[in-house]
């Protein structure tokens, strides 16, 4: 670490071997899915306060070992080792300093979430697990260039009080308290904006009420919450 040296003397050196083998498996993961493809989109885990593990830049997934990913700085994002993390290592870095609750961060570049992104239009809570799982409503953060620190504000804006945004003609980014619900948020968003396109031919689709909308998303929260203390007792 460049200049943080001392700090990371402080973090868990198992919690960070764990979390690069977590992103490691998460990209192939994501790649046998279809969420993203080649070398594009971006994964990270938090550990401690302070830091994330990210994959790094340019290489391609199937590839990637766990000692590719890269530690760096949630306050400066100075990093450790030799290879770059990936390029958008301060649009993560902004939604872990603004988002306490949030412990993995997934951006994508799904067709359906892409396509969605490209129309620059709001997905309303038209599916129940979408509700559940990614809140309201998904935003669209607005239009900034890839890797910009205009582009990190605007997402975590639209981001507020949910598991989702899209970004405008871009791709989507998912957030979840650990990395498997921010990789479940991936599958549903997808899968959200499919039924969203799919329902216009139909007239367009019928969203749910707003205030249950919230209610599900506050229900999972709390219940997902519970099972995970239940878990480690």
């Amino acid at each position: 670490m460049n200049s943080d040296k001392g700090s990371t003397m402080i973090l868990d050196a198992e919690e960070v071997k764990r979390a690069r083998s977590l992103l490691c498996e998460a990209g192939k993961r994501l790649l046998k899915e279809n969420l993203v493809s080649g070398t594009w989109g971006n994964i990270s885990v938090r550990v401690g306060k302070d830091f994330m593990v990210i994959t790094p830049s340019g290489m391609e997934y199937e590839k990637l070992t766990p000692e590719d990913m890269v530690l760096v700085s949630l306050n400066d994002l100075h990093c450790e080792g030799e290879l770059k993390p990936s390029s958008e290592k301060q649009l993560h870095a902004e939604i872990y300093r603004n988002r306490p609750d949030v412990g993995a961060i997934i951006h994508t570049h799904s067709m359906n979430a892409s396509t969605v992104a490209a129309s620059r239009r709001e997905v309303p809570p038209i599916l129940d697990d979408m509700a559940q799982i990614l809140g309201s409503s998904v935003r669209v953060a607005e239009y900034a260039l890839p890797g910009t620190k205009s582009l990190a504000k605007k997402a975590v804006r639209a981001l507020r009080g949910r598991n989702a945004v899209l970004l405008a003609n871009h791709g989507a980014i998912c957030v979840g308290r650990e990395l498997e619900e921010a990789f479940v948020a991936c599958q549903i968003l997808e899968k959200a904006c499919k039924a969203f396109i799919e329902s216009q031919f139909l007239g367009g689709a019928v969203p749910i009420s707003p205030v249950e909308a919230w209610l599900m998303h506050e229900v999972y929260l709390k219940k997902y919450s519970l099972e995970k203390k239940k878990k480690k007792t």
